[in-house]
């Protein structure tokens, strides 16, 4: 017997370190991780010792004779995996973070951000003796987009949270939520008071079209629709035309499904989730009946994961439809498809969507549409949107044999009221630190910050998740990279490249000055049980506060 990783895993990798006989790859140090779709376990090499399982954070993995029917394909992706990456005994060595001289005193560094690279940031510090930690948020809330980005039907996935409670709650973690730096406290401010700045800032931006009509009434970004229905603050008021019975995203990674999903699920089935209320709301009284997702290139070129995809399929009183002639590969792809380069998850990808343009549909059911080889070129309407332009693709290989999808002069039109744009996530500036506008990352080396002028790092100042690598990865992607990011900062303290502090005890107070309305970690604690008693009132996990002036009622509660 073998034991599998299905659709819940977020790449955080716990499992590979607990594996007595290494058969959970690839690993954080093999090159494939940075662009995995999960962790796979070779089922020729698992002695069924289970240990991953107890260790995995979003219970994931699962006895081969325990899985349900639905998970049944993940016996054959995992194994799959190991037919194009076979295990061999030249397995790289892991990281290796070192260790801090105590003659160097207490390491003091400011975290700023809250979600998965800020928090296994602080993991990795405060595993080590004599480190003190300082997080920041401008929200009253921590977790960032495991909050505000995960899909509320996807529950299991923010089980990861667990390991960032036990961090955030560490005696030698001083939480500051509700603070903003560059409002409250600046950067400057920050470096005066620690040896060291970690910008965990994410990517809070939405890459645009760039074509006629992108603004009208009706055309949003799906970040916006993202954060609207998990009870961002931010995007709490506003407003989604749901009375026309189309909606059309742009774009087909796992944002553009777990959209699609939200958009044609019973509401009824949502409530049992901690989906926000005024969504709730809103979802009841839409008349949403098809969703069209439109993908740029290929059904082997997808965005979208295979584990999102295979979920896809399994929603209840949905169809999911493709046209059969969409599913016929080009004969580039088909090329490439069946050629040696081409990973698994390619295959599964395809094999997939050829089962889709299968089936046949029902009129009476709602519908996610799979349009593939499509890019819009225009959204049309006078004062809102009506309609959008889209012209075919065909895939093409160049010199080398790379593919690529080539517009041709064949348009058509599809008639809607929304477009929700699902084409990337974007870094944005943070004030007094270099910033690369055309990667929307901070420039960096392996986390530190490097001054574009004199190509040095900027000392103090470093970077970890997506506004140093780019919006790319899962969840426990941000694991190895904030591991990484860590050990430069530790390597340069102790070789007496970080300036002391020379204003550490002014810290709390001149938080309490400029910022009166912070929020620590007990007061994190009151939040979040005030949402869970409402949650569990109502049936729920949990009923999220919305808005900064409830969430701030609560923290002060009992206090």
């Amino acid at each position: 017997m073998t034991y599998v990783i299905t659709q819940p895993c977020c790449n955080d990798a716990s499992c590979v370190d607990v594996c007595p006989v290494n058969c959970i790859h690839p690993t954080p140090d093999e090159k494939p991780f940075a662009t995995t779709e999960m962790l796979y376990i070779d089922p020729d090499t698992c002695i069924d010792c289970g240990a991953c399982v107890e260790e995995c954070p979003v219970e994931a993995i699962y006895a081969e004779n325990d899985l349900d029917e639905v998970d049944e394909p993940y016996l054959d992706i995992n194994a799959q995996y190991y037919t194009k990456h076979p295990i061999g005994p030249d397995w790289p060595e892991p990281l290796a973070l070192p260790q801090i001289d105590a003659a160097l005193g207490t390491l003091h560094v400011a975290i700023v951000g809250s979600g998965p690279a800020a928090c296994y940031a602080a993991m990795e510090l405060t595993a080590k003796p004599r480190v003190e930690v300082d997080i920041f948020d401008r929200l009253p809330t921590p977790y960032g987009l495991v909050r505000a980005g995960v899909a509320p039907d996807h529950p299991g996935t923010k089980g990861v949270t667990d390991q960032f409670r036990s961090v955030v709650g560490k005696r030698t973690v001083h939480c500051h939520f509700n603070v903003e730096v560059g409002r409250d406290v600046s950067h400057e401010e920050l470096l005066a008071h620690h040896h060291a700045v970690i910008y965990a800032v994410g990517a809070a931006g939405d890459r645009t079209l760039g074509i006629p009509g992108e603004d009208l009434v009706g055309s949003h970004a799906a970040t916006e629709f993202v954060a609207w229905y998990n009870g961002h603050p931010d995007y709490a008021d506003h407003t989604f035309d749901l009375s026309g019975e189309r909606a059309v995203i742009v774009g087909n990674g796992n944002v553009a499904l777990d959209v699609a999903r939200i958009l044609v699920t019973d509401p009824e089935i949502l409530a049992k989730t901690d989906l926000a209320d005024h969504a709730l709301e809103a979802l009841r009284a839409s008349n949403i009946r098809e969703v069209v997702i439109l993908g740029r290139r290929g059904p082997a070129q997808a965005a979208y994961t295979n584990p999102e995809l295979l979920a896809l399929g399994l929603m209840p009183d949905v169809d999911i439809v493709v046209d059969p002639d969409e599913a016929v590969l080009d004969p580039a792809s088909r090329a490439f498809v069946d050629g040696d380069e081409a990973e698994p998850s390619q295959r599964h990808k395809v094999r997939q969507v050829e089962e889709f343009a299968r089936r046949t549909a029902d009129p009476a059911k709602k519908r996610i549409v799979l349009r593939f080889l499509t890019s819009p070129v225009e959204i049309l309407g006078t004062d809102a949107v009506e309609s959008v332009r889209i012209e075919k693709n065909e895939m093409v290989a160049d010199a080398s044999g790379r593919l690529s999808a080539k517009p041709s002069d064949v348009t058509s039109t599809l008639d809607t009221g929304l477009v929700l744009r699902s084409i990337g996530y974007r870094g944005q500036p943070v004030a007094g630190i270099p910033f690369d506008d055309r990667r929307g990352v901070i420039p960096n080396e392996n986390g530190r910050v490097i001054d574009p002028e004199t190509g040095t790092p900027v000392p103090g100042v470093y970077v970890a998740g997506w506004i140093k690598r780019g919006p790319t990865g899962v969840i426990g992607t941000n694991k190895y990279c904030s591991a990484e990011t860590v050990k430069m900062l530790i390597d340069d303290f102790s070789a007496g490249r970080l300036d002391a502090p020379t204003e550490r005890e002014a810290l709390d107070r001149l938080i309490a000055e400029r910022a009166p309305d912070a929020v620590d970690y007990q007061g994190w604690q009151r939040i979040d049980k005030t949402e869970r008693a409402g949650g569990k009132a109502a049936g729920r996990t949990r009923t999220k506060l919305i808005t900064i002036e409830s969430m701030l009622a609560a923290a002060r509660a009992d206090t």
